[in-house]
Parts: structure tokens; C-alpha cells; sequence
């Protein structure tokens, strides 16, 4: 009987091959050493402020009704942001810190409109708590990393990438919320109100929704968005906003047409419907223009003309400035506030 080949006492070694499982110009184990530091320094940032937050609501039975999600401290001094459908109603609220202490919190405001909300838990001292980051400058294929209480289990970390930029998604309150992240990090009920993060550890959204029976397809509150809607919760308990009753869509603009027509920004807002009797119906706006200036500042995607729709702007013309087929056009147009 012949000897046997060497590589088989290797593999009982467990030794592999040589030039097994390796590709020239790669080193998969540096590849993956490479990712793994990556992931846990950005979790090592953020974790330390991630709490699981319990939620009561008067029910009409003998006991109340029993919910929970995620938030995390943005604050050094107790504030949380978390999904308003997370504690929308809500009779009683506790978190649960990193650290484990639990303690009520109150809600400071919410605004079902971009699904957010802001709690506030008491701080004797200075609480670890998550840097915010800048959506706007996110790409596709970059890395997103989600942590939260998926189903109750606290500190769930999941991995994965922007899978989309721009997308817009229909809130519990029935609202559009437009410029959502789309990420293929899992997500599943609890994660609702957690922070979506990038390679730095920085926050970059607030998971918010996943599509049932589909598979890692979830979405993520822009933390631009967020940090818009905060500021509004801080200076009025609710977001108000000026309302001219147009949905809308953000889209390319040819570059012909920029240059023709001197515009600064590639992309603007494009109507997809009116309300009918709404301020844009009466200021002549129609569906398929293209949304470009309010007031002569520049309008790039629907989350520009959002923020610009503020309250400075509730019951004052404003001039739009579209593109209508061939034509430049400026509308004059009044918003009105809208309804809570």
C-alpha cells in the first residue's frame, strides 16, 4: 500500500493546503480583522448610550398595555430620542440604561409626522451618550450598523450597509416621512426608536420600520431629519409646520436644463399630487412641475423643502420658483399651519 499523501495528515491537523482558500493580492483573515475593529470601535462609541425603553398605555381592560423599543441619550444631561410610535399615548415610560439602572422618563415631545420623539430621564451626572452624525453626506454600499432591543433582547448589535438613499415611507399616522435610509442591517420589533451608525460610531438614523415577510429591507429616520425635528420639539413641544398641500418626490435635473436655466442644485422636487383647495392649488402649482427655489434659496430633495416649510413661513407668500416643461416660472403662494 502506498504512502499516504502529505496534505492528509496536514488536514487532520487541521492545517489547510497550501494556497487554500487564498486569492492572490488578498489576505481574507486581515480583511476580516479589518471589518471586526471597525464594527466594535463604533459600537464601543455608541452602546454605552443605547436603553431599552417600557412603555404603558391606558387600555380599556383592567391592565394597561404593555409595549416596548429602543431609544439613546444624544445628551449629556438625560435627553433620548427614540419613534413617536414608540411612546405615542403612552401612560407611563421607563428606561433601561447600558449600565442597567432603570428610571421614569417623560416625554418632552413627538412628532408622528417623521415618526421621532424626545424623552427626557433625570441625570445627576454627566451620561455617556451618542455623537450625532450627517446624513447628507451618506452613499450607498457604506456601512450601517444598528443596535437596539429587537423583541426585548438589549444590546442587539446587527451589521450591514445603506442599502438606499431617499426613500419614502408611510408613517403610522398615515404621513409620508421622505428622505429614509434604507439598510439591509436587521431589524426587528424593539429596534424601533435605536440608533442606526456608521463606521465612526456616529448616529446616522433612527430605525423606524421593516417591511413584513420581506428580508432585510428596513429603514432608518435621516439624523438630519432628526435633528430638525428636535430642535422644534425643544422650542415649541411639537413641530410646527407651514403647509401648502403638495406630495412630491426628489428627482434629477437634466443637465441641460441646469444650465440653461442657472440652476445651482442637480436635483430638485418634483409634484406628484395637489390637494385640492390647498394653498398650492391656489397659487397655481401643477402636478409635474419641478420644484427648484423657495424665496430664491435652492431646493435639492423634498427634505429641503420640508425644513424650509417652517414656521416662519405658516400665513406669508412665499414665491416658488418651478419648472414647468420649457418655462421657469415664479408662483406666489401662502401657506397655511398644519394640522397636528
Amino acid at each position: 500500500m502506498g504512502r499516504r499523501p502529505s496534505f492528509i495528515d496536514d488536514l487532520a491537523r487541521g492545517v489547510p493546503p497550501d494556497g487554500a482558500g487564498q486569492r492572490p493580492g488578498f489576505d481574507d483573515d486581515a480583511l476580516l480583522d479589518a471589518y471586526s475593529r471597525t464594527v466594535i470601535g463604533a459600537l464601543e462609541r455608541v452602546q454605552p448610550a443605547v436603553a431599552h425603553i417600557a412603555v404603558e398605555r391606558r387600555a380599556s381592560g383592567p391592565a394597561p398595555a404593555r409595549g416596548s423599543g429602543s431609544g439613546f441619550l444624544f445628551t449629556p444631561d438625560g435627553y433620548l430620542l427614540t419613534n413617536s410610535h414608540v411612546v405615542h399615548g403612552a401612560g407611563r415610560l421607563s428606561v433601561t440604561l447600558a449600565e442597567g439602572t432603570t428610571q421614569s422618563a417623560d416625554l418632552v415631545g413627538d412628532d408622528p409626522s417623521t415618526d421621532l420623539a424626545v424623552l427626557r430621564i433625570g441625570a445627576p451626572e454627566a451620561l455617556p451618550h451618542a455623537q450625532l452624525g450627517d446624513s447628507a453626506g451618506l452613499r450607498v454600499g457604506q456601512i450601517a450598523i444598528a443596535v437596539g432591543s429587537p423583541l426585548g433582547l438589549a444590546q442587539t448589535v446587527t451589521t450591514g450597509v445603506v442599502s438606499a438613499l431617499g426613500r419614502s415611507l408611510r408613517s403610522e399616522s398615515g404621513r409620508m416621512i421622505y428622505d429614509v435610509i434604507q439598510t439591509d442591517a436587521a431589524l426587528n420589533p424593539g429596534n424601533s426608536g435605536g440608533p442606526l451608525i456608521n463606521s465612526a460610531g456616529q448616529v446616522i438614523g433612527v430605525n423606524t420600520a421593516i417591511i413584513p415577510g420581506a428580508q432585510a429591507i428596513c429603514f432608518a429616520t435621516a439624523i438630519d431629519t432628526a435633528k430638525w425635528v428636535i430642535t422644534q420639539l425643544f422650542a415649541h413641544g411639537r413641530v410646527r409646520r407651514a403647509y401648502i398641500g403638495i406630495a412630491g418626490t426628489t428627482v434629477p435635473i437634466a443637465r441641460k436644463v441646469q444650465r440653461y436655466f442657472g440652476l445651482s442644485a442637480t436635483t430638485g422636487v418634483r409634484v406628484m399630487e395637489i390637494v385640492k383647495g390647498s394653498p398650492a392649488a391656489l397659487g397655481g402649482l401643477r402636478v409635474d412641475d419641478t420644484i427648484v427655489t423657495i424665496d430664491g434659496v435652492p431646493v435639492d430633495g423634498i427634505d429641503t423643502l420640508q425644513r424650509l416649510f417652517d414656521v416662519s413661513r405658516i400665513d406669508r407668500t412665499v414665491e416658488i420658483g418651478v419648472i414647468r416643461l420649457t418655462q421657469r416660472l415664479n408662483l406666489s403662494v401662502t401657506p397655511v399651519e398644519q394640522a397636528s
